[in-house]
């Protein structure tokens, strides 16, 4: 799909300000791009997998929307404008300019290419399609991976911190569950691993096209993981699709704040014995997702940290 690009080149200081404007006018969804430093919590916060040096502030700052093809683009202009117009009589707003032009969804996948490279978690390797296995890899278990429009490349510490524990708890034929499973890579790796079926959910309907491209490049057979659209937490058709006590490993790596209402709606989902393995935790709220766990009736097995992230594995009493 073809999207219309509109971009306002500001200041850092006007920019909250624009957007509350354009805002009240029906305008959302904007994208922020300025040269201020973010501090270490903003930067754990924000969960990504890539996070490339910016260059030294200067104050300006560029604030893009996207419009579907059918927009009246001329009437947004207009109303960007006037917007504009009424903030500068205030406060300056550098150069207060509105920029056009045209985008596509591959645009945004493409981006990846120039930061996603192959890299190991221990020995395993990962490696995107536009890169070609290295000679001296060959006898790795190496695990292909193009993460498109999904969240999930690996190479975040909370995905290493669930690949580390997959490869320790995977079983022969085991059953797998993957809230949140983006690229599908933590369900794929341990199918790889000798799991039997893996079902993820995800939120985002581009994990749909991720997923079957991603077990394309690794060999997944077509029925061996299945995927379902919705919040596991409410949706009751998710819910039913994920069954109770099918589970010898479930694995959620999303945050704290979506782990603490996970939790108890995943215990029951898993078999007597069964592991939960749930990563995203900084090790400020270890704490609190190891009492939601504690109070869903699993027993803790094991805590592990990279950085400033950590990992919780528990255990279903069996």
């Amino acid at each position: 799909m073809k999207w219309t690009r509109m971009t306002i080149r500001t200041t850092t200081e006007a920019e909250d300000v624009i957007i509350a404007g354009l805002s009240d006018l029906g305008i959302e969804g904007a994208e922020i791009e300025d040269h201020q430093p973010l501090t270490e919590e903003e930067k754990s916060q924000m969960f990504v997998d890539i996070m490339p040096e910016g260059p030294e502030d200067d104050g300006t700052a560029s604030i893009s929307f996207y419009f579907e093809e059918n927009t009246d683009i001329a009437d947004v202009r207009r109303r960007m404008q006037e917007i504009l117009d009424e903030t500068r009589s205030f406060m300056d707003i550098g150069e207060g300019t509105i920029e056009e032009s045209v985008t596509e969804d591959r645009d945004w996948v493409n981006n990846w290419k120039e930061y996603f490279h192959q890299f190991y978690v221990d020995d395993i390797l990962i490696i995107p399609s536009w890169e070609d296995k290295k000679p001296e890899d060959a006898d790795k278990l190496t695990l292909h991976i193009d993460p498109g429009t999904a969240f999930g490349t690996g190479m975040h510490e909370t995905t290493q911190l669930v690949i580390r524990q997959i490869r320790k708890y995977v079983t022969e034929g085991c059953e797998v569950l993957d809230v949140g499973t983006g690229s599908g890579i933590l369900a794929i790796l341990a199918l790889m691993l000798g799991a039997g079926h893996a079902l993820g959910t995800d939120l985002d309907p581009c994990a749909v096209n991720a997923v079957e491209e991603n077990k394309a490049s690794n060999g997944i057979p077509a029925d061996a993981f299945d995927l379902v659209i919705g919040n596991i937490i409410d949706d009751p058709k998710v819910q039913e699709t994920a069954g109770k006590e099918r589970y010898d490993i479930v694995t959620a790596n999303i945050l704290a704040g979506v782990l603490v209402p996970l939790t108890p709606v995943i215990a029951p989902c898993l078999k007597k014995g069964g592991v939960y393995i749930c990563s995203g935790i900084l090790d400020s709220k270890v704490a609190e997702v190891k009492e939601a766990v504690r109070n869903a009736g699993l027993a803790v097995q094991d805590i592990t940290y990279q950085g400033e992230w950590a990992a919780i594995t528990a255990r279903k009493p069996g």
